[in-house]
C-alpha cells in the first residue's frame, strides 16, 4: 500500500462493527490522534493523523480516509486531543445509540415489542391451536364411536392419519414463497377458513373412504400454515428473542392438545342432537371454531416488518423502521432480493439444514405418536374409562407448556440451543421405559408427563436452533419449509409407531423406536455443536466469513450452539 505526505490514503475497513452505523444516516467523525496508534493499519510511521469514518445510505462498507497533517504545536495537539476525547465521551456515544434506535427510549422499545407479541404471537398461536387440534382430534373421535361406525378395522385408522401427511409434506416448500408474494393476512386467514370448512365436512362422512379423502384435502390446506408462521416470526424478532416467542407460539398448541380431550368429552355429550352421534359433533364444532379464527385473522394478522402492505391498526412507519433496523443489526438480512429459484435451493447444499431437519423429524415422530394414541393407551393399557382417558390427556400437556416456557427463556437468556435439546431428549429417554413397562398405572402416567414434556418442548427448541444459525431471506424460507416438511414425515412415522397389534406387549416396538429417535437427536446435536464451535473459531481468527452467501454478509455474525 502506497502513501505520500500530501496524498490521502483510502481503504475499506471490513473489521469495523457495521451494526453501530445504520445506512439510513450519514455519520461523520473526525478524530485527531498520534499516527503510531494507526500505523499498524498501513505500516507507515508518521506523527499525526486525521481519521474520518464515513457511512452513507448507498454504501454498505466504511471508508477510512487518512490524511497527513503538518506539524502542530503542543498546544494545538492538546486542544485536538481534547476534541477527540469529547467526541468519544459517553454522552456522545449514548446520543449515537439513541439515534440508532430511531429516537425510541428503552421503555418505548419494550412497549413496541409487547405490542408485536400481543398482535403477532397471540394471533398465530391461537390459529395454530386450532390447526393442531384439527389434525390430532382423530384419537378423540376414534374412542368416541368413530371406529365402530365407520368400520375402521385393521390399519384403516392408521392410514386415515397417514394420508394427511403426504400432501402436508409436498405443499410446504411453495408456501414460504407464496406468503411473501400475497402476504400473511390473506395467505394464513384463507387457508384456515378453508380447512375449517373441511373439518365440518368430516362430521358428515359416511364411510372410511370419505374420511380418508377429506383428511388428504386437510393436509393440502394445513401444509402452508406452520412453516409460514415459523418464517413470519423469525422476521420480526432478533436471534435471542425468537426462542421465547417460538415457545409461546407452540405453547398455545399444547393448550389445544391439553384441553382438546376435555372439549371432545363435552362435545360427545351432544350425541343424538340432530340425529348425529357424538364424534361427529367433535369435528363440526371444532371446524366452526377454526372458520371463526380464519375470518378474524384477516384483520388481526400482520405483514412482514419490511412490507409496504398495511396491517390494520398496528405499528406506524417509524416504529416499523426501528424493527427493521434492529433485525439488520442483529443478523443483516432484512433486505429481500427478488425470488430466485437457485438462491432458494442453495440452502440444500448446507449439511446443517438437513441435520436440523432430522432433529425435527425425530422429535415430531415422538410428539405425533403421543398425540394420536395417548387417549387409546390411557383407555386400553392403563385401564381408565373413556371419560377419564379424554380428560387425563390435559395435565401432561399443561406440564409440557411449563417446561417449554422455562427452556425457551433459559435458551434466550444464556444463548444456548444444543444443551436445551439434549435436556429435552434426556427427559424422553427416562420417561419412555416408565410409560411403557412399569406395573403401576399411576407410575406409567408419570412417565407420560416426562415424554410429553421432552418431545413437545423440543419442537420450539429445534426451531430456535435453526433460526439462530441461518442467514438470508430465501435460505431462511427454504430452511423453514424443509424443517417443517421433515416434521410432516415425522407425523407419518408417528402415526405408525404405536400399532394396534402391539398393545399386548405394552407397545414395546414403538417405545424402542422413540428411544432410538431420542438418542439419534443427541448424537446430531453434539455433531452440530462441535462444527458450529469450530466455524466460530475460524471466524474469530479472520479465516472466513460465516453465512456469506449474499451481499449483506456480516463479519460479526456468529453461530449459536
Amino acid at each position: 500500500m502506497l502513501c505520500s505526505n500530501k496524498a490521502p490514503l483510502i481503504f475499506k475497513v471490513t473489521s469495523l462493527t457495521y451494526s453501530k452505523f445504520p445506512p439510513s444516516r450519514l455519520i461523520y467523525y473526525i478524530a485527531t490522534c498520534p499516527r503510531p496508534l494507526l500505523s499498524h493499519l498501513h505500516g507507515i510511521q508518521c506523527k499525526y493523523t486525521a481519521l474520518s469514518l464515513i457511512a452513507s445510505k448507498e454504501e454498505r462498507s466504511f471508508q477510512m480516509t487518512m490524511a497527513t497533517l503538518d506539524k502542530t504545536t503542543s498546544a494545538e495537539l492538546e486542544k485536538q486531543q481534547a476534541d477527540f476525547n469529547h467526541v468519544d465521551a459517553p454522552s456522545r456515544l449514548s446520543d449515537v445509540e439513541h439515534d440508532d434506535n430511531n429516537g425510541f427510549r428503552p421503555q418505548e422499545q419494550r412497549r413496541i415489542i409487547r405490542r408485536i407479541d400481543r398482535r403477532l404471537v397471540v394471533t398465530v398461536g391461537a390459529m395454530y391451536c386450532a390447526s393442531l387440534m384439527d389434525r390430532t382430534n382423530m384419537s378423540a373421535a376414534n374412542i368416541a364411536g368413530m371406529r365402530a361406525e365407520l368400520v375402521l378395522t385393521g390399519f384403516r385408522y392408521n392410514i386415515a392419519n397417514l394420508v394427511f401427511f403426504v400432501p402436508y409434506i409436498i405443499f410446504q416448500p411453495p408456501s414460504t414463497v407464496l406468503i411473501r408474494a400475497i402476504g400473511p393476512r390473506i395467505h394464513l386467514s384463507a387457508i384456515a377458513l378453508f380447512w375449517g370448512a373441511v373439518m365440518i365436512g368430516m362430521g358428515f362422512t359416511k364411510n372410511y373412504e370419505q374420511l380418508a379423502g377429506l383428511r388428504t384435502i386437510l393436509g393440502v390446506l394445513e401444509a402452508g400454515f406452520f412453516p409460514s408462521c415459523v418464517y413470519l416470526l423469525s422476521t420480526w424478532y432478533t436471534r435471542y428473542e425468537v426462542g421465547k416467542r417460538y415457545s409461546l407460539f407452540y405453547l398455545l398448541g399444547c393448550v389445544a392438545s391439553a384441553f382438546s380431550g376435555i372439549l371432545a368429552y363435552g362435545l360427545m355429550q351432544l350425541g343424538g342432537l340432530e340425529n348425529l352421534t357424538g364424534w361427529r359433533w367433535i369435528f363440526i364444532i371444532e371446524g366452526v371454531i377454526t372458520c371463526a379464527l380464519g375470518i378474524s385473522g384477516y384483520w388481526l394478522l400482520v405483514d412482514f416488518p419490511d412490507s409496504t402492505r398495511k396491517s390494520w391498526s398496528f405499528l406506524g412507519a417509524r416504529e416499523r423502521a426501528w424493527v427493521v433496523d434492529r433485525i439488520r443489526r442483529d443478523r443483516g438480512d432484512t433486505a429481500v432480493p427478488p425470488f430466485n429459484l437457485r438462491k432458494f435451493l442453495d440452502g440444500a447444499t448446507d449439511w446443517k439444514i438437513w441435520a436440523y431437519a432430522m432433529i425435527f423429524f425425530n422429535t415430531t415422530t415422538i410428539a405425533y405418536a403421543l398425540a394420536y394414541t395417548l387417549p387409546i393407551i390411557l383407555l386400553e393399557n392403563m385401564q381408565f374409562s373413556v371419560g377419564a382417558a379424554q380428560c387425563l390427556v390435559a395435565p401432561p400437556y399443561a406440564f409440557a407448556g411449563l417446561v417449554m416456557l422455562a427452556t425457551g427463556w433459559a435458551g434466550d437468556r444464556w444463548r444456548l440451543r444444543g444443551p436445551v435439546i439434549l435436556a429435552n431428549m434426556l427427559l424422553c429417554i427416562i420417561g419412555l421405559p416408565i410409560m411403557g413397562w412399569h406395573r403401576s398405572a399411576a407410575v406409567r402416567y408419570f412417565g407420560v408427563f416426562l415424554v410429553t414434556a421432552g418431545a413437545n418442548s423440543n419442537i420450539p427448541a429445534t426451531m430456535s436452533f435453526q433460526a439462530n444459525n441461518v442467514r438470508g431471506q430465501w435460505k431462511r424460507a427454504f430452511c423453514s419449509a424443509t424443517l417443517v416438511g421433515f416434521g410432516g414425515i415425522g407425523g407419518i412415522a408417528g402415526s405408525l409407531v404405536f400399532r394396534q397389534q402391539d398393545q399386548a406387549t405394552g407397545y414395546k416396538p414403538g417405545m424402542w423406536a422413540c428411544v432410538a429417535c431420542s438418542l439419534f437427536n443427541m448424537i446430531l446435536v453434539v455433531l452440530c455443536d462441535l462444527d458450529l464451535w469450530r466455524q466460530n473459531g475460524k471466524a474469530d481468527r479472520g479465516e472466513k466469513l460465516l453465512e456469506a452467501h449474499d451481499e449483506d454478509a456480516s463479519p460479526d455474525f456468529r453461530y449459536t450452539y
